[in-house]
């Protein structure tokens, strides 16, 4: 195949090399920056690729240049130099400069790249936040259920469908993952943060466009509203708020609304306005339980292709557990380091890695009458028996897991240890200690033992 005609139609050519980069980098990163770009124009060994925008054309060109250029290469079977451009808004592609200075023609873009980014895909929706990214658990599977009920049926089923949670545990996410699979059938949607239709709001008041406002709002097939809690105190914004309800509902529009609380804890908000949120379907999010924190982490190492072993994921899992955010977070420190140092991942390096985020027993000041007691109710032995003389395979499994717990969290050294536990010698508490690290290993039961004993410490 040669490179010096326009025979050849750029967008074949692209759709090849698509083929194959699709292979060769993850679905978030292919759906994120190369599902919607389009092959332009091919003279004279340059080729033009059409992006939807300049973030995504300047990310192509800077982090994926030299893995697009090999794609191509394999494809025209010749150098090839890439130019990223960014599509216009009518449609039109831009235009390539020959060599003598003048545009040369080029094959007009297919509708779908420059439609797909502004319809299927708004700017103002995370890419990243789709039902196929989202890790389905015990914690969140009714939340799930109902989001992806409303994304296939809107305005049918739950209406609003309001979802509540502590910051950080995926109710954004699902908020997102509707107006994706909403938007890919055809649909229509305004997203907007409670502050942002607050602004709009109060602008369209000063400026006498409120027509326009509650066009724009009352227009789509879906409302996706975010921390509809921050409307408490603002009075004229909940009047605003409270017609463009009454409209959507009545026409069976969709609303979905997220909160930090319940919808009973919203007391501020107008009786009205709380009347019609409770009317819905409210769903709380709890936090991931560790099963659920370990298959988040095992999911967002795939994805990033990284060989972590499960046995940093299990120590991940175990610490952090405040929120999905930092727990990826974590894991991304973890990945840094590992690059940075040119080390594997190991349980010692994302120790090391994480230092500073995982707090200790001793840094959360717990005593360490509280691990022996947690222990003493976790396995329903006393807390005398713990300390005493006692050798029952029951009696022993948890005096040992005292031992090791105190070493690992609370980092006593050996003879303090048996000092807490009822004058036990320093081999004792040794042989202890080493015992449950290395039935870790092995015994599922065990850990499961283990974190549950964790969780309860952090929620003291």
């Amino acid at each position: 195949m040669t490179t010096t005609t326009t025979a050849e139609h750029p967008r074949q050519i692209w759709d090849a090399a698509l083929g194959q980069l699709q292979l060769r980098v993850t679905r978030p990163n292919f759906e994120t920056w190369l599902k919607n770009t389009v092959g332009v124009a091919y003279r004279d060994g340059e080729f033009v690729v059409g992006a939807p925008n300049a973030f995504v054309a300047e990310t192509l060109e800077q982090r994926m240049y030299s893995l697009i250029s090999r794609a191509l290469e394999s494809v025209v079977d010749s150098e090839v130099e890439i130019r990223f451009e960014i599509m216009t808004l009518d449609g039109e592609p831009p235009a390539l400069s020959s060599s003598n200075g003048e545009h040369s023609d080029v094959p007009e873009a297919p509708p779908h790249a420059v439609a797909q980014p502004i319809i299927h895909r708004p700017a103002s929706l995370n890419s990243r936040y789709t039902f196929e990214r989202f890790v389905v658990g015990k914690s969140n599977e009714l939340a799930h259920a109902a989001a992806t009920a409303v994304a296939g049926r809107p305005g049918e089923l739950y209406n609003p469908l309001v979802l509540y949670s502590d910051v950080g545990l995926g109710k954004t996410h699902l908020m997102h993952a509707i107006g994706h699979r909403a938007t890919s059938r055809g649909l229509s949607l305004i997203y907007s943060t409670t502050e942002e239709f607050t602004n709009s709001y109060i602008r369209a008041i000063r400026e006498g466009t409120t027509d326009e406002f509650r066009e724009r709002y009352r227009s789509a097939d879906l409302l996706l509203l975010d921390d509809v809690q921050f409307l408490i105190g603002k009075e004229q914004t909940q009047e605003g708020f409270f017609h463009t309800f009454n409209a959507l509902h009545m026409t069976n529009r969709q609303i979905v609304l997220t909160s930090d609380r319940p919808v009973s804890a919203l007391a501020l908000l107008e009786d009205r306005i709380q009347s019609r949120l409770a009317g819905g379907l409210v769903v709380d999010i709890q936090p991931p339980d560790v099963e659920t924190r370990i298959a988040i982490l095992r999911a967002k190492a795939e994805e990033t292709r990284q060989d972590v072993p499960d046995s940093a994921l299990q120590f991940l899992a175990e610490r952090v557990h405040k929120n999905i955010r930092e727990l990826e977070g974590s894991l991304n420190r973890v990945v840094a380091f590992s690059d940075l140092t040119g080390s594997p991942v190991t349980v010692e390096l994302t120790k090391r890695a994480v230092a500073d985020m995982v707090e200790t027993a001793a840094e959360r000041h717990i005593p360490d009458a509280a691990i022996v007691e947690a222990v003493s109710d976790h396995f329903g032995v006393s807390i005398e028996a713990i300390k005493g003389r006692k050798r029952d395979k029951k009696t022993a499994q948890a005096r040992q897991v005292a031992m090791y717990l105190l070493r690992e969290e609370s980092q006593l050294g050996l003879s303090v240890i048996g000092k807490i536990l009822g004058g036990k010698d320093h081999t004792t508490v040794s042989h202890g200690c080493d015992r449950i690290a290395n039935q870790l290993n092995v015994d599922p039961q065990l850990r499961r033992h283990l974190i549950n004993i964790r969780e309860a410490l952090a929620s003291r």
